[in-house]
């Protein structure tokens, strides 16, 4: 399962995206907005984020204007790998490097065709494990610090 939202900025790409998730046999839960009247950022970041931490789905997708903000907030969860990707072999290494739990996209950066092949490598992507698993013990670690 995976979740997806966005604000309005990035509300035509999430819709897209939604039905490029499902042709691939995705079961997709659309977290909002749906509508392109102006809303916060930070309120769909957060949904999603907990969606992801709380189990209900295993994978986010998130899109705004940039990505720039969702990726900020959604960062802010405890738990939450949200990696801002513009291309393949970064949304490639964030799965494998860095086992991002969410993929942030800029609906206005992007067209259709390139979120799709970003949201495809992210997917089709594996983590690697080994060395980076040391390096998320340690992300962990300082989440672990500062949030208590």
């Amino acid at each position: 399962m995976i979740v997806i939202g966005s604000d309005h900025g990035g509300l035509n790409l999430k819709t897209a995206l939604n039905s490029y998730l499902t042709r691939r046999g995705y079961e997709v839960t659309d977290a909002g907005t749906n509508s392109d009247a102006s809303v916060d950022y930070p309120d769909f970041g957060q949904k999603v984020a907990e969606a992801v931490i709380a189990g209900q789905a295993e994978l986010g997708i998130l899109i705004c204007g940039t990505g720039i903000g969702m990726s900020i907030a959604a960062n802010k969860i405890p738990g939450i790998r949200a990696a801002l990707v513009t291309d393949v072999f970064m949304a490639r290494m964030a799965r494998e490097h860095n086992n991002a739990n969410i993929l942030v996209l800029g609906g206005r950066v992007l067209d259709e065709q390139k979120a799709c092949d970003l949201v495809g490598a992210w997917l089709d992507a594996s983590f690697e494990g080994g060395r980076h698993q040391n390096r998320l013990d340690k992300i962990t670690s300082l989440e672990q610090k500062y949030n208590n």
